[in-house]
């Protein structure tokens, strides 16, 4: 399952990629987040960043380990994060566009075995617009902490 959102942002690339970089605080800029706890810093970058991170999810606290595996400064950077069969993706991405910067989050759900596989259709069908929501939301409060600036 792939879910995108984006949103055009009033701000530079660079204010852009401190606000979604810095990690340590987003449960203060994203409304979506209640708390991070981060478990491992690279010593350079960002790959290698590991926490845990508290989201409500259908009104109870759904805790994951994330980490980054990829990134570009000023560009994007991708995290995965694993559990109950499932590996998920996600890429925060930075671009030009007529209006401003357009940051884009696309978030992929790979099902690991045959039971996740099975269970992926109808909490596929579940999960796609509560997914969509909580990205637009996030993306919201992104661009506000930005456009505060």
């Amino acid at each position: 399952m792939i879910v995108e959102a984006q949103v055009t942002i009033n701000g530079s690339r660079a204010a852009i990629w401190a606000v979604i970089t810095n990690i340590e605080n987003a449960a203060e800029l994203i409304s979506g987040i209640e708390k991070v706890e981060v478990l491992e810093k690279p010593a350079h970058g960002l790959v290698g960043l590991r926490w845990r991170e508290t989201r409500m999810l259908f009104g109870k606290p759904a805790t994951a380990e994330k980490w980054i595996t990829d990134a570009a400064e000023n560009e994007f950077y991708t995290t995965r994060a694993e559990d109950r069969g499932f590996v998920f993706l996600a890429t925060l991405g930075i671009s030009e566009s007529r209006g401003g910067m357009t940051l884009t989050s696309s978030h992929v759900s790979k099902p690991q075995g045959i039971a996740a596989r099975v269970m992926s259709i109808p909490m596929g069908l579940l999960f796609k617009g509560v997914a969509k929501k909580a990205l637009l939301q996030d993306l919201s409060d992104i661009k506000s902490a930005v456009e505060r600036r």
